[in-house]
């Protein structure tokens, strides 16, 4: 019998998760470097990755409403940063991003597969004020590998960019710059073009980034409410073609975003991790505060 609870969602024909996070975390954890190196080190990099903000369970209480709840229980899925912020065309700072990631693996062929969830976004309400420009951007994206190649197939919500609203949906896909360049014109850095547009590549004063491109009218008004305290419950769904290496479609509120013109970025495979299939939630700041992502639930499925 089917779940009430999935009514609200648009699933392909085989659901390979469903996280309704009453349940608990489901699988998510925070997305951490590599402990790898002596003495648990990890490698050098322009970008900090030790200090991302973490993930929890979450009532989403505030001082003047009290307790929100989720959208059909007590608990979401909560994604903090820390109350830090470099300028938006620098690396992002150490705990200026908050991940949350599931560690999968494709047990099948599957032609599509999807991303949905219901969501909510915010700042910390420790001043007077609105503040929806303290939310620089937050995105869902697929890490994934096969045997011909690895690729980060994602979307992301611009928010704001220095504190100006910008309000436009961007679709993960390279540029065509060189590694130095994706790492913020660093020698030497270990990651590779292609590989973590969440943070990697140059990023520029008008919203633009070496890892996205902008979705062609897509500025979006969405509902952030008349009070830092209020959260209003959003729905998003990404399709992705794998048989074709070809993104489908962005479903944001009630918009429908036409992505067929946009394709991944081919990246070598990575040793040890073929059959990858890593769904990935993240937020970032864009001033000196905590801003949250509530998730209440996320549908992954495929055809």
């Amino acid at each position: 019998m089917m779940d009430y609870r999935l009514d609200k969602f648009q699933p392909l024909k085989r659901i390979l998760c469903f996280d309704d996070f009453d349940n608990g975390l489901c699988g998510w954890t925070n997305l951490m470097p590599n402990y790898t190196l002596d003495n648990f080190g990890v490698r050098d990099s322009i970008v900090e990755k030790t200090q991302w903000g973490p993930i929890m369970l979450s009532s989403a209480t505030f001082r003047f409403p009290g307790t929100h709840g989720s959208m059909d229980g007590i608990y979401s899925l909560k994604l903090a940063t820390r109350p830090v912020a470099n300028p938006y065309q620098g690396p992002p700072a150490p705990g200026s991003i908050s991940h949350a990631i599931k560690r999968m693996t494709m047990h099948r062929k599957p032609s599509r597969i999807q991303f949905e969830m219901w969501y909510a976004y915010t700042t910390e309400q420790d001043r007077s004020g609105l503040s929806e420009n303290d939310i620089r951007a937050f995105g869902v994206s697929f890490d994934m590998q096969d045997a011909k190649a690895r690729n980060f197939v994602g979307v992301r919500y611009v928010n704001s960019v220095n504190g100006e609203l910008k309000k436009e949906w961007q679709v993960m896909q390279a540029n065509d710059v060189s590694d130095k360049d994706w790492a913020y014109d660093t020698d030497g850095d270990w990651c590779k073009r292609g590989v973590d547009p969440m943070w990697y590549g140059r990023r520029h004063p008008d919203g633009r980034a070496d890892g996205y491109q902008f979705v062609p009218d897509s500025r979006q008004e969405l509902c952030y409410n008349e009070s830092d305290d209020k959260i209003n419950w959003l729905y998003l769904r990404l399709t992705y073609d794998l048989a074709e290496r070809r993104y489908v479609e962005l479903q944001s509120r009630d918009r429908v975003f036409d992505l067929s013109q946009f394709q991944p970025t081919d990246v070598p495979p990575y040793a040890r991790i073929e059959g990858l299939l890593n769904p990935v939630i993240w937020i970032e700041n864009d001033s000196d505060r905590r801003v949250f992502l509530f998730v209440d639930s996320v549908v992954i499925s495929a055809d």
